[in-house]
């Protein structure tokens, strides 16, 4: 029997321990050792267990157990390497696998057994995938899919960068404040002050088919144009500018932009126009102060002398135009001028009084030489200057008050329509200037007629070639057009 049971234990047991047991036994056997034997043995057998004793852990997805590795180390790799592996596979979606439902939990256990390979490729064969994207949506109206939002992102910069300067892209970004203060815009110089869209932009995440995910270049496209096919025209005998323009129901404008070769309104039979009119689903507002140097035209003074034959002048002291800086705030959509607001004038060079010395006779209807506004209480809505690849010949002017004034002194020579100005007024203020009055919707005077500086010649309108109620007003010296914010003050 003792025999029997020595076998059992030098199989179970390590070989160093048995015989320790062995000898321990024999100890007892003479009557000596026994607590000592029964203490090696009892510390033995734990230092056994605890040496075998492995942590390992199970690994779930949604809380379905998948088998048993050894590290969680193991199970961070593999997810990554399938992250790549996806990636690769689908280089221009956002796929999502749904590793995050992959969950650990540790055991310690005597001799522990772990599979790693056959965990991983089991976990492998539960894993799935979906596509995600993010979907545009302009004015609550979905226009497109794209990969996510660093990408949709990259396509708002590249649509806005085409109508803004390289320092309207910081334009609205919060400044570090130093202690230098902010430089002050010279003569020449602009800043953009606000590069946005015009309608409501909006991303929303969705789960998509991969197949829906669009190119960024087509997109753009669509956004830009809004998949307005081209239109030509080619130029037949008897026709204009503003003649096509009406004839198409376009703006003049579009004509100028679409086709920069047109030069002085001069086009030629069988000559092909672009009179494509762009509808697009995303248009970009940008809002830039603008400063110009502007002359200010000098006030002449007419020193009466009855020894001086009548019609006859002689310059006593000559005049000197001065000069202003004037800062603007102008209003684009997608590179085309909406508004000018005029921000502020500054003298820089006061001008000189011109003094005349002239014969006393009367000419009835003669003017001052010193301009008054048109219009009480007006508002600038466009300047003086070249627009749309042609020269502005004037100012625009927007009031509440739409009775018209003589600018100055002078006698009618025009009361009429023509298809540019619509109704208008041309008055000769018989001292070498000349003011046009335009897109009046109702003419007060007739030809031949002598005004007063301030007296109602006609009535705000819009008619002509205008896109909406306004005064257009110049200021003619001889037959050359002048900017009347030269004789005009605010």
């Amino acid at each position: 029997m003792q025999s029997t049971l020595d076998s059992i234990r030098q199989a179970a047991w390590p070989k160093e321990l048995y015989a320790k047991a062995r000898y321990y036994r024999m100890q007892l056997a003479t009557g000596a050792g026994a607590l000592g034997i029964a203490t090696v043995v009892t510390l033995g057998g734990s230092q056994y267990v605890q040496m075998n004793t492995v942590e390992v852990f199970h690994v779930y997805l949604e809380n379905q157990e998948v088998g048993v590795v050894s590290d969680p180390q193991v199970v961070d790799d593999f997810k990554l390497a399938k992250v790549k592996e996806i990636e690769q596979k689908y280089p221009d979606v956002h796929m999502v696998l749904n590793t995050d439902e992959v969950t650990l939990k540790s055991e310690k256990a005597f001799k522990a057994k772990s599979d790693d390979q056959g965990t991983l490729d089991k976990l492998s064969g539960m894993l799935t995938s979906h596509a995600v994207g993010v979907q545009l949506i302009v004015d609550g109206q979905p226009v497109g899919i794209l990969k996510d939002a660093d990408t949709a992102e990259g396509l708002f910069d590249e649509i806005k960068s085409k109508y803004a300067s390289g320092k309207a892209k910081d334009a609205g970004k919060v400044m570090v404040l130093s202690a230098a203060a902010p430089k002050e815009l010279q003569a020449g110089e602009s800043e953009m002050q606000k590069v946005e869209f015009v309608q409501k932009v909006e991303l929303k995440p969705i789960d998509i088919d991969p197949s829906a995910v669009q190119k960024t270049e087509d997109l753009a496209q669509k956004l830009e144009t809004g998949d307005i096919q081209p239109t030509k025209y080619t130029v037949a005998k008897g026709d204009c500018v503003s003649c096509i323009a009406k004839k198409f129901n376009i703006s003049k404008q579009v004509i100028y932009q679409n086709n920069p070769w047109i030069v002085d309104d001069m086009i030629k039979v069988g000559q092909q126009i672009d009179l494509t009119v762009l509808q697009p689903a995303l248009s970009v507002r940008t809002v830039e102060k603008v400063v110009e140097n502007q002359e200010i035209q000098y006030e002449t003074e007419y020193v009466q002398d009855d020894t001086v034959r009548a019609g006859i002048t002689e310059t006593i002291n000559a005049g000197k135009n001065g000069l202003k800086k004037v800062t603007f705030n102008v209003t684009k959509v997608n590179g085309l001028m909406m508004e000018e607001e005029l921000l502020s004038e500054e003298v820089i060079q006061e001008p000189v009084k011109a003094k005349i010395r002239r014969g006393t006779k009367v000419i009835k209807g003669e003017g001052t030489g010193k301009f008054s506004w048109p219009v009480i209480s007006s508002s600038l809505s466009s300047g003086y200057g070249s627009r749309w690849g042609k020269l502005h010949k004037g100012v625009d002017l927007t009031s509440s008050n739409k009775s018209i004034m003589a600018a100055d002194n002078g006698k009618v020579v025009y009361a009429g329509f023509k298809s540019d100005y619509g109704n208008h007024i041309i008055i000769d203020h018989l001292n070498g200037y000349r003011t046009l009055y335009g897109h009046l919707s109702k003419i007060d005077v007739s030809v031949g007629k002598i005004v007063e500086k301030g007296d109602k010649i006609g009535t705000m309108g819009s008619t002509g070639d205008s896109t909406g109620v306004h005064l257009h007003f110049e200021v003619q010296k001889g037959t050359t057009p002048e900017n009347p914010l030269k004789y005009l003050k605010f």
